[in-house]
């Protein structure tokens, strides 16, 4: 057989091949059930007292029964098949931090739409700034957030039914709030406690994380010395931080360093957002500090937009309670459609299919 002839049959099997895969991809794609399968685990860690509670979000193969997460009187959740078989092949795995009293099924919309996309997800509860539980003193010991998601990763990537479906060259982490402080740790970032009183003190009342922390009696002059440590882990390949907290008091240098992609969001205009979290230059500047980061804004909204849509009477109950006003978004928001865009907008970062 000449050149000619080799090179032909080359191109024929080469493009046999590149469409059988496409068709098997689109195939899956088609066949995906109407709901994602959700299961429950505990992870036992030295660093914790308790067991921490966790979750896993997957593209499911089977169709067990349905139940609702992460619903309540306040917000609307999800469905999802409990316990259902995990779809075939090798899946990225998005590791998701919630924020200051939040929960690991929180952000419930966000979970069940990547695992809709084809993703694995795993979430965590973060023992002292959970939802009835979040504590100012607890909030500031960042490396015990960093040890519950490194030890829920830890079970995972051992676990017979979830481990063999994972690629583990696509782990990321996506965290909102205290969550996105967490996970930039992962990337590298770490604080200057000197900075962080500075930052308080300028601010004042704006800086809505420092009032938080007056209101528990920290002492802003003794942050755990932690605060300096490197807690990167290499396993992560991208990052999405969501709003980030204490960005103001991360380094220059730690940020410098990071050699991973990632996606800063913010929600809201100038006027709408909170001060604590500008990454502009005018704030924390983690747009221009971090070498391969990707800033998006989602406006209309605010900070507490990211939450879970909320139910009608929501308003009233958080009223009722004197609570934070976190139904109540700024005016034109559509809290639902802002939701589909930052899906939209990870799923593409993470280089998952379009939701």
């Amino acid at each position: 057989m000449n050149s000619a002839n080799v090179n032909t049959l080359f191109k024929k099997l080469s493009y046999a091949l590149v469409l059988s895969a496409f068709l098997h991809t689109g195939a899956s794609l088609a066949a995906r059930l109407d709901l994602p399968g959700y299961d429950r685990f505990t992870v036992e860690a030295a660093h914790r007292a308790k067991l921490i509670e966790a979750s896993l979000w997957y593209p499911a193969a089977t169709k067990t029964y349905k139940t609702p997460i992460g619903d309540n009187a306040l917000f609307q959740g999800r469905s999802a098949y409990m316990g259902a078989a995990l779809e075939a092949g090798k899946h990225p795995l998005v590791i998701i931090s919630h924020g200051s009293g939040g929960n690991m099924d929180g952000l419930a919309w966000l979970s069940s739409g990547l695992a809709q996309a084809g993703a694995i997800v795993l979430a965590v509860n973060h023992q002292g700034s959970t939802t009835g539980d979040s504590s100012p003193r607890r909030t500031v010991l960042f490396e015990e957030r960093i040890a519950d998601i490194r030890s829920s990763l830890d079970q995972v990537l051992k676990d017979p039914n979830f481990a063999p479906h994972i690629d583990t060259q696509q782990i990321s982490a996506l965290g909102f709030s205290l969550g996105g402080t967490s996970v930039l740790q992962l990337a590298g970032a770490s604080f200057d406690r000197q900075a962080y009183q500075d930052y308080c003190q300028r601010l004042g009342e704006a800086a809505v994380d420092c009032v938080f922390l007056s209101k528990g009696g920290v002492d802003l002059k003794q942050l755990p010395a932690t605060w300096e440590q490197d807690f990167r882990d290499p396993r992560i390949s991208k990052i999405i931080a969501v709003e980030p907290g204490f960005s103001y008091a991360m380094t220059a240098k730690s940020l410098n360093s990071m050699q991973k992609p990632v996606l800063l969001i913010s929600l809201g205009n100038r006027e709408q957002s909170w001060k604590a979290a500008d990454m502009s230059e005018q704030g924390s500047n983690l747009i221009k500090l971090i070498p391969q980061a990707q800033h998006e804004t989602f406006a209309p909204a605010h900070h507490f937009t990211f939450l879970p849509e909320c139910k009608p009477n929501g308003e009233k109950l958080l009223a009722e309670e004197n609570d934070d006003p976190i139904c109540t978004d700024p005016a034109g928001t559509n809290r639902a459609q802002i939701h589909q865009q930052i899906l939209a907008k990870v799923s593409q970062f993470l280089g998952l299919p379009k939701p």
